[in-house]
């Protein structure tokens, strides 16, 4: 009989695409994700303790973790991995089988599905070899890359009609690929921590029975700094580093710190919220040289959940420009005479008493521009250079020809420059 083999490829998943836990597993929940082949950071914890993990990803742009030091997570919905390679053939010629080979469904609901393919020779063995042919080229695919240069590729079979016992489809390969571009010209630049500050000054004079006094030192995030247009990433990490203040003399008596103050409503209709308690250093006070409290005399914790959050106002695309008119004068044409276009746009999305869109460079919703008029003006032109000769037409028999052709390009008028007309509202 014939020899079988199977192998499936089975890939571990990255952390941040592993599936996810049940509904109810308590998690540490953040605004913020930065995601990075797989992998991913969370910043921003919205509260001090656990909260459900639904409740957490009742907004899919937040991110969890399962531990405090654990890895970060998506709430994002998930999508199929890549399929493992198939087996080998079961015999070199005649009809054999073919192992399956699997993938997995990666995200908010794991699994893994199979497929299997089944390879037949219809000719008995042994024969000479017999060629194939190429199959036509399929489309090409997606490009790589969403900003900047990638690579998209695409495939072909041997397969048009299979080779077969041994033979092949000859020169070139199966797959071939080629630059692209991505929808965005310009990819988004993270940013990057620029060096520690000095350290500053304690934060008390002398050490007691509690925590010792702390002190700090900041960096700013400008080494570069993050991409406004496309926006860029925020530098991962803290911008302030804290350790203990050395040799301090001890204290008499240390303050403590009185009861928290009582919860204030949730700021917030949608989603999770941020709650702050306050506290004093009053219970006692410091006295007779004792040091400060040590601690925050705030803390955040997570109130809620309210039900999904509504779409974020955005701006709408531009209209288009009214026609170049003079203020006082009206429509004017074929004149070196400065005139005014404007053009407006819409905050689109926004609720009554919900937030505005934000300006962009000090425009909002109408941007006016210097114009001259010169629509429908008559022009003196001169001939373009005449282009490359064409290719002969038709390319066999009698009496061929080819052309090539130019263009009578308009001579503009030589306007004067104007600057600092333009603006917005």
């Amino acid at each position: 009989g014939h020899a079988l083999q199977r192998r499936t490829l089975r890939t571990p998943l990255p952390p941040l695409l592993r599936p996810r836990p049940p509904p109810a597993t308590p998690v540490w929940c953040f605004a913020q994700l930065e995601e990075d082949g797989g992998g991913g950071a969370c910043a921003d914890l919205l509260g001090d303790d656990p909260v459900p993990l639904a409740d957490c990803c009742l907004n899919p742009a937040y991110g969890y973790k399962r531990h405090p030091q654990g890895h970060c997570h998506t709430c994002r919905s998930g999508a199929w991995g890549p399929w493992g390679p198939w087996g080998g053939c079961s015999v070199t010629c005649g009809e054999g089988t073919q192992p399956g080979r699997g993938r997995r469904a990666v995200g908010r609901r794991g699994g893994e599905a199979r497929a299997r393919g089944r390879g037949r020779g219809r000719d008995p063995c042994p024969l000479p070899p017999e060629a194939g042919r190429w199959s036509p080229w399929a489309p090409w695919g997606e490009c790589s890359a969403t900003c900047g240069a990638g690579t998209q590729g695409r495939s072909r079979a041997c397969a048009d009609p299979a080779p077969r016992c041994g033979g092949d489809c000859g020169p070139g390969g199966a797959r071939e690929t080629r630059v692209c571009r991505g929808g965005t010209p310009t990819c988004p630049v993270g940013g990057g921590w620029g060096p520690w500050g000095p350290w500053g000054s304690c934060g008390g004079t002398c050490e007691g029975a509690g925590p010792k006094p702390r002190r700090s030192r900041s960096r700013r995030c400008d080494s570069p700094p993050p991409s406004t247009d496309p926006p860029g990433p925020a530098c991962p990490g803290d911008a302030v580093d804290a350790q203990p203040c050395p040799a301090l003399p001890p204290c008499p008596v240390d303050g403590a710190w009185g009861a928290w103050s009582a919860t204030a409503p949730c700021p917030v209709t949608c989603g999770l919220g941020v709650v702050t308690w306050r506290r004093a250093c009053d219970a006692p006070p410091p006295q007779h040289g004792g040091r400060r409290c040590h601690g925050n005399s705030l803390r955040r914790g997570v109130c809620g959940p309210h039900g999904p959050c509504p779409a974020v106002p955005h701006w709408g695309p531009w209209g288009d420009w009214t026609p170049c008119e003079r203020p006082l004068w009206g429509a004017q044409s074929c004149e070196p005479a400065v005139g005014q276009q404007r053009r407006t746009r819409e905050c689109v999305g926004r609720k009554p008493g919900g937030p505005a869109c934000l300006a962009e460079g000090g425009v909002a919703t109408i941007q006016i521009r210097a114009c001259y008029n010169i629509h429908h003006c008559l022009l003196a032109g001169n001939w373009s250079d005449w282009s490359p000769w064409g290719l002969c037409t038709p390319p066999c028999g009698p009496s061929p020809t080819r052309s090539r052709v130019r263009e009578c390009q308009p001579i503009y008028p030589a306007y004067p420059c104007v600057w600092g007309l333009g603006g917005g509202l």
